[in-house]
C-alpha cells in the first residue's frame, strides 16, 4: 500500500498485513512566471499547510483559504481538497505521477485529473495506480482580490478589525476558525471531515426545504445545492455523542473522533449508525469521505 499523504484521511478497519510506503520527498520551486501569475511546483511529500504558508509568505494567492488542512501536497489532488469556497482544482496546473506497475512518469493536466467534489481520476478510475510525485499550481502574483464569501470568514475578519484583507489575513482567519472547530489529531484521534456534504438537484432541495425550513445549504452552479452534512447530523442528535471510545465531536458533527481505545471497526460502525439516522430523517444518504482500508 502506498500512502498518498500522512494518513490523515485513512481509516483502518482492521489489521493491515502489507507494506506501507510513504512519500516524504520535499521541495518547492518556482518554475515559470507571467505578468499576473506564477507557477509553483511542490514535491508530494511537502506538508500541505507548510506549502500554503510558503505561498502566503511570498504573496502568491489562490490557496490561502485551504490553510491548516492536514496531509501532504501529493494527497491533495486525489481528494481535490477544499474549504471555505475554494478547491484545489481552482489553482492546480499540472500533476506529475508515477505508474506503480510500470514505473513510467506521466503528467496530468487539470482536465486530465477529472476533478469533482472531493473526487478525481486518482480516486476513481485510476485509483491505486499512481503515486503523485509533484504538483504545480498556477497562483496569482501580488493578488488584490480575496475570497471571503464562504462560511464565517467575513465575520472572523471583521472581529479581527480587518476591512481590506490580504491573503495573509484570510489565511490567519481560516486558521483561527478551523482551530476553534476541529480537534487537533495529535491530541484527539480523528480523520477530519468524515462525511461529504451531499449535493442534490435544486428541485429536490426545494422539497426538502419545505419540510425543513432551517436547513443549512450552499447554492451551487448548474442547478444544484450543497447540503451541510454536519447540520443534518447535529439535527439527528449525534453531536457530542459517543459509543464507548468512538464519538461524534462536540464542536463539529462532521468529525468522528477516537477518545482512546476505539477500534477502526467501531469508528466505522458509528459512521454507519450516523448514515442510517440521517437517511431516516432527511432521506439523504451520506457518503464517507475517508478512505477505508
Amino acid at each position: 500500500m502506498i500512502l498518498g499523504g500522512g494518513g490523515s484521511n485513512v481509516l483502518f478497519t482492521g489489521d493491515y498485513g502489507g507494506v506501507i510506503i510513504r512519500n516524504v520527498v520535499k521541495g518547492i520551486e518556482v518554475v515559470k512566471e507571467e505578468d499576473d501569475a506564477i507557477y509553483v511546483r511542490a514535491n508530494g511529500g511537502e506538508k500541505w499547510h507548510d506549502f500554503v504558508l510558503y505561498c502566503v509568505s511570498h504573496n502568491y494567492g489562490g490557496i490561502e483559504n485551504l490553510s491548516l488542512i492536514p496531509g501532504t501536497v501529493g494527497a491533495g489532488p486525489i481528494q481535490n481538497i477544499g474549504a471555505y469556497g475554494v478547491e484545489l482544482k481552482d489553482t492546480l496546473y499540472e500533476v506529475l505521477a508515477m505508474n506503480i506497475n510500470t514505473y513510467e512518469l506521466k503528467k496530468f493536466s487539470n482536465a486530465d485529473c477529472k476533478f469533482g467534489y472531493r473526487d478525481s481520476i486518482f480516486k476513481g478510475e485510476q485509483k491505486g495506480m499512481y503515486v503523485i510525485l509533484a504538483v504545480t499550481f498556477k497562483l496569482a502574483k501580488n493578488p488584490e482580490k480575496v475570497n471571503v464569501s464562504y462560511g464565517t470568514i467575513s465575520k472572523e475578519l471583521e472581529d479581527m478589525g480587518i476591512r481590506k484583507p490580504t491573503i495573509a489575513d484570510v489565511s490567519k482567519a481560516v486558521i483561527k476558525i478551523r482551530s476553534s472547530k476541529l480537534p487537533d489529531p495529535a491530541k484527539l484521534g480523528n480523520a477530519g471531515s468524515f462525511f461529504k456534504n451531499p449535493i442534490i438537484d435544486n428541485s429536490d432541495f426545494e422539497k426538502l426545504q419545505q419540510q425543513f425550513p432551517d436547513i443549512a445549504f450552499f447554492p451551487m452552479p448548474d442547478g444544484y445545492t450543497k447540503l451541510a452534512a454536519g447540520w443534518m447530523i447535529e439535527q439527528c442528535g449525534w453531536k457530542g455523542r459517543r459509543i464507548g471510545d468512538a464519538g461524534v465531536h462536540k464542536d463539529q458533527a462532521l468529525v468522528l473522533v477516537n477518545y482512546g481505545d476505539a477500534t477502526g471497526k467501531e469508528i466505522y460502525d458509528l459512521s454507519t449508525k450516523v448514515i442510517e439516522s440521517v437517511k431516516q430523517k432527511f432521506g439523504i444518504e451520506l457518503e464517507r469521505e475517508v478512505n477505508l482500508v
